[in-house]
């Protein structure tokens, strides 16, 4: 007679947490929201996926996720997280942390204070001023829409302390009655 009382709640609590796929993902929400399948031929749609604050993603169908039932209704399902071993980064040492795409795109927080960017057609910074307190080393070109001024202090030639202020100094100086160089800057 108690397991007959008591088979309902074990029931409840059986299906409390579970592993879901993502069918597809509403990121219009205010929460995305998930279709997801639980068990065989069970669907649930829009059910809300909470993320860490600051963080986003959008995940593809296919994707693992772990859904909870609040109360132990199915009704009232939430989904805690999402992940999909066919896109994760893989090799981190411990301690590393990194935020991925299924493209290969990547940023890295190595140990030894190094952060690392990985992006397969450009990294582009949005801001009214980009400050770099060390450093720099480019390999390849560096193209700028405008003026490109030199931090410290440069040679006193017409007071360049811009690219186009060494330009200027740079292509018309001469050496004695030597001509002035033949490949400008």
């Amino acid at each position: 007679m108690l397991r007959r009382a008591v088979a309902p709640m074990k029931a409840r609590l059986g299906l409390m947490i579970g592993r879901a796929i993502v069918v597809l993902a509403n990121d219009s929400l205010k929460l995305q929201g998930l279709q997801i399948e639980l068990l065989s031929d069970e669907v649930r749609e829009g059910v809300e996926r909470f993320q860490n604050y600051g963080f986003t993603s959008h995940p593809h169908a296919g994707a693992e996720a772990v859904a909870a039932a609040v109360a132990g209704s199915r009704d009232h399902l939430v989904v805690l997280a999402v992940d999909d071993r066919r896109y994760r980064l893989k090799g981190l040492q411990a301690g590393e942390v990194a935020i991925y795409t299924d493209e290969g795109d990547k940023v890295v927080l190595r140990r030894g204070g190094v952060i690392e960017v990985t992006a397969s057609t450009k990294v582009r910074l949005v801001a009214p001023l980009v400050e770099a307190t060390g450093d720099m080393q480019v390999e390849g070109n560096i193209t700028s829409g405008g003026d490109i001024t030199a931090a410290g202090d440069v040679a006193d030639q017409g007071g360049a302390k811009t690219m186009a202020g060494m330009r200027a100094a740079f292509n018309p100086h001469q050496h004695g009655a030597s001509a002035p160089p033949n490949t400008a800057m």
